[in-house]
């Protein structure tokens, strides 16, 4: 029984739903059909997904009760302060929902910030205004973020990625398998350009997709770009500015309000992409450079425009590349915008509504269970040596599990939200997001932060801080019910526990410690031996294809 594929159905205490079961196919010739057959077979992939399973249906029922406790307070007028969350949570949604007013201002909430765009007159005026920009969660140059340190978990730092891109990785743009979906995004470009208003529109699509491959040409693979040990480029301020000559990093950061001081050390996880994306930071690539701001501030916000703007972004960005055919409804999409910007204000009143005290108390009971059987299985391993196996045992007694919610929430005080300015809105919550974070650096290591919101159907292992984290919108069926026979909730979510801490020893996690602290603690035999059972594993996961 695989969890992302059960439906939600008729469980009593066994927690298995018989009738759901196919006497069609036994299960000693296919298990997965016998008990997944039947919801397959009469079930189809709406309209608005490119996958359906358990996990989305459970989401969409988290965004239905959601949306009940957004709507649950009236916002306040538009230009009227929100005082309380709840207003705040209220007035959010309201301004992603008044269609009527987004319609009637089409992409002029975007027009100032492309008219600055196309006037810069150079290559240092360009890269201040992508900072202020970025600070207002416009895309930068490079993908920038705080965690703790790989190699000191007990300090944050910033990673500095490569960026710069419009496809999702740089095979889009060389691979033929992705010749159509080239040809449909230059098209895209150009069709965006010209619902936002922007004259030329054919030109400076062409100039922005140009530069976005040569930027992808000095791009790593996906798989490069997984390694943690080849991402681990630890550097200086002054190295970084050296290895981007043309990027003033000074005059960035003091656009952005990033103080200076939080880049004294960064980790710079693709230093030739870092590189090569700098070195075309030259006066005779400015108009490119200009046409590819723009692409930039209409792609950032489309979203939050006219729904002709937003539907013919879905129309490549969903349709196009995922398959999807329909957006999703507008309430579901206000949902996500709300819970992008003030998630764990919104979680916390899910939390009060939607989640039983008795869940968190059983899921400790069933982690306990699960990290024994893991340190059952790593003393009866035959492959791995005592030095090993003993490291192994360290990591797994340092596992921390956070179950339902933190256990302390993020405060929004100083977020200012207004029920009639949606774009504002936006910017807002991302100057909020990037000061809360660039803080971080130079403080204590919050080890009560979550990564994810308590109304999320999901749960995550966090290699820095050695944790196994299930939020309270996966406890409840067909992952768990504290009322179910144990076998049932071993099953199911006993599964997801066991996926997670499975992270902790993967070809990526297995790279740390118990203190999330990226060392090599495995002997070479080990570590040898371990890649000839997980490469036997992908070659017989690419032999498989589906009926």
């Amino acid at each position: 029984m695989t969890a992302d594929t059960v439906s939600p159905g008729n469980y009593g205490r066994t927690g298995i739903d018989l009738a759901e079961l196919d006497p069609a196919i036994r299960p000693q010739d296919d298990l997965f059909r016998h008990v997944n057959g039947r919801w397959i077979a009469r079930t189809e992939i709406p309209a608005d997904k490119a996958r359906y399973g358990s996990f989305a249906v459970l989401a969409e029922n988290a965004e239905a009760a959601v949306r009940d406790i957004i709507t649950g307070t009236s916002a306040p007028a538009p230009g009227a302060p929100a005082e309380t969350e709840a207003e705040k949570i209220a007035a959010l949604y309201a301004s992603f929902m008044d269609v009527d007013r987004a319609d009637a201002l089409g992409a002029s909430p975007i027009a100032a910030a492309i008219a600055r765009a196309l006037a810069v007159t150079s290559i240092d005026e360009l890269v201040t205004l992508v900072a202020e920009f970025e600070r207002q969660g416009g895309a930068g140059f490079y993908g920038l973020y705080i965690d703790n340190d790989p190699g000191d978990p007990s300090r944050y730092i910033v990673f500095v990625m490569q960026g710069g891109l419009g496809l999702p990785d740089e095979s889009y743009y060389r691979e033929e398998q992705f010749a159509s979906i080239r040809e449909q995004y230059r098209a895209h470009i150009a069709r965006m350009l010209g619902l936002a208003g922007v004259a030329e529109a054919d030109r400076l699509a062409e100039l922005s997709y140009e530069l976005e491959r040569r930027i992808a040409a000095a791009h790593w693979d996906r798989v490069a770009s997984r390694d943690i040990q080849k991402l681990y480029n630890l550097r200086t301020f002054a190295e970084l500015q050296a290895l981007t000559p043309a990027l003033d990093w000074r005059a960035y950061l003091a656009t952005a309000g990033a103080p200076e001081s939080a880049f004294t050390e960064v980790v710079v996880g693709q230093p030739d992409a870092i590189e090569g994306l700098a070195a075309l930071l030259i006066e005779s690539e400015l108009e490119a450079w200009k046409a590819w701001l723009v692409w930039q501030l209409v792609r950032g916000s489309a979203a939050l425009l006219s729904q002709e703007i937003s539907r013919a972004n879905f129309d490549f960005y969903g349709t196009a590349l995922t398959g999807a055919t329909e957006q999703r409804d507008r309430w579901r999409r206000g949902v996500s915008f709300v819970e992008g910007a003030m998630g764990e204000a919104v979680g916390k009143l899910y939390v009060e509504r939607h989640f039983d005290e008795a869940s968190k108390a059983e899921m400790d009971v069933l982690v306990g269970y699960l990290i024994e059987a893991y340190r059952e299985s790593i003393h009866a391993l035959d492959w791995m040596g005592e030095e090993t196996k003993q490291r192994a045992l360290e990591k797994l007694d340092k596992f921390t599990p956070k179950i339902g919610y933190p256990v302390k929430w993020r405060d929004y005080a100083k977020l200012a939200v207004d029920a009639g300015d949606l774009l504002g809105n936006s910017r807002r919550v991302a100057a909020f997001e990037f000061d809360r974070e660039i803080g971080k650096v130079g403080k204590p290591i919050d080890r009560d932060e979550w990564f994810m919101t308590p109304q999320t159907v999901n749960a995550y292992y966090n290699p820095g801080f050695n944790e196994i984290v299930f939020p309270a919108a996966i406890l409840q069926p067909p992952f768990f019910d504290a009322a179910w026979d144990d076998a049932a909730n071993y099953g199911a979510i006993g599964a997801v526990i066991g996926h997670e801490i499975g992270h902790g020893f993967d070809d990526q996690g297995s790279r740390y410690d118990g203190d999330g602290k990226l060392t090599d603690w495995w002997t070479a035999d080990d570590r040898a031996a371990f890649e000839e059972r997980t490469s036997a594993l992908i070659a017989q996961y690419n032999a498989l294809s589906p009926e």
